[in-house]
């Protein structure tokens, strides 16, 4: 209960923030980190918590994003409608690829690779045809009103990504303490001695699959309206599926609040680099394997396990591991 009190101290502190911050360049800073937090958990849910690596979760962000905008621009449709419906959607291809290889015992590097199969085809699909503006893309046209989910202040578009944000954190914390996060863990650490004590392995991971297509795709529809443009290469290109991956490895595979450390430590250090060597392509991806690499080095556990050991506690899943053997 102690995490999730500090779960629901910090993003209510997190709330009021725009009450003291005024700077649009600080709180689109904040909105980013949040953005990258949500796509982090989404893949925490599969990979840390399921130890299932995907490598195209860039599949589900680009379904909700497409979702959203070809509702509006092609079909005149309510984007908070879009919101619901590319959630949906993104959660049906995650069945699909889910079916597709927990059904036949695929794994591993297997699976990795499949799901990057996947966002590979539904770029080029998307690249094709003229419902998604095809290589041109789609631009969402500017009406400002909380009616058609946008606003005239970054505030707003705050507290929206906040609240999705939170409901992805708090299903985590579930997971943590659940029965179903039992199995899945089990799943994760030994699937035939989960399968020899009763757990359904297929089960388990369809459901995992399910909730992290969920929060993948809406954050797909949170950019697609923040930024009011999408094309193939921004809503399945393999940038969406590094940065998913990477902020959970960086923050803390399979913690509650791994994700927000490895956003807060990605996109400081974008900012930084920018501010330091301006807009040069590549320097930031440059500097996430360097940071990757000395996270895997001198702290496997992630930033997570850094703080853990600074501070003297234990994770409670070293205690689990620790009981255990």
């Amino acid at each position: 209960m102690r995490q999730l009190a500090l779960l629901v101290a910090l993003f209510a502190a997190l709330a009021v923030a725009p009450i003291f911050i005024h700077s649009a360049v600080w709180m689109n800073l904040i909105i980013m980190v949040l953005y990258a937090a949500l796509l982090g958990q989404a893949w925490n849910i599969l990979g840390g918590y399921g130890g299932q690596f995907s490598f195209g979760h860039a599949a589900f962000f680009g379904t909700g994003a497409y979702t959203i905008a070809v509702l509006q621009v092609q079909l005149g449709i309510n984007p908070w409608v879009g919101l619901v419906a590319g959630g949906m959607l993104a959660m049906l291809v995650a069945a699909f690829i889910g079916f597709s290889t927990f059904r036949y015992g695929l794994k591993g590097s297997y699976f990795a690779l499949i799901t990057l199969a996947f966002a590979e085809v539904l770029r080029i699909l998307s690249n094709s045809v003229p419902f998604t503006g095809a290589g041109v893309g789609l631009l969402i046209e500017l009406n400002p009103s909380p009616a058609n989910m946008q606003f005239v202040d970054k505030a707003s578009y705050f507290w929206l990504l906040l609240a999705i944000t939170f409901i992805a954190f708090l299903t985590v914390w579930w997971i943590g303490n659940s029965r179903f996060g039992a199995q899945l863990m089990a799943v994760r650490d030994n699937e035939d001695a989960a399968r020899a004590l009763g757990v359904d392995p297929f089960k388990v991971k369809m459901s995992a699959i399910l909730l992290s297509g969920l929060f993948s795709g809406l954050a797909g529809c949170f950019y697609a309206q923040y930024f009011l443009y999408l094309d193939p290469s921004i809503a399945y290109g393999s940038s969406v599926s590094v940065e998913s991956l990477l902020v959970p490895i960086v923050g803390g595979l399979g913690t509650l609040f791994g994700p927000l450390f490895g956003a807060i430590a990605l996109h400081t250090l974008s900012e930084v680099t920018r501010s330091v060597i301006g807009d040069l392509p590549g320097a930031s991806l440059v500097l996430y394997g360097i940071l990757l690499v000395l996270v895997i080095l001198f702290s496997p556990r992630g930033l997570s396990g850094l703080i853990y050991a600074l501070t003297g506690r234990v994770p409670a899943s070293k205690k689990k591991e620790e009981a255990n053997g």
